[in-house]
């Protein structure tokens, strides 16, 4: 099966949109005074979603968390 690239501004509204539900479903960590951590860990998760997206597609890429 062949992906086509989307144009850019479709890619960054699909990305808009994963950022927005990511952050609903990290929002539970506020209640234990993690919000300070929910920016970088919907990065994180952003990230390895694109490096999947990217394997799944052919890219013979590692799958892995960035070094901070």
């Amino acid at each position: 099966m062949a992906y086509q690239k989307i144009p850019q501004t479709d890619y960054d509204k699909a990305k808009g949109q994963l950022r927005l539900q990511l952050n609903g479903v990290f929002q539970a960590f506020n209640i234990y005074g993690l919000h300070i951590y929910i920016n970088g860990a919907i990065d994180e998760v952003i990230e390895l979603a694109e490096q999947f997206g990217r394997r799944v597609r052919g890219d013979d890429i590692p799958i892995k968390l960035k070094r901070r």
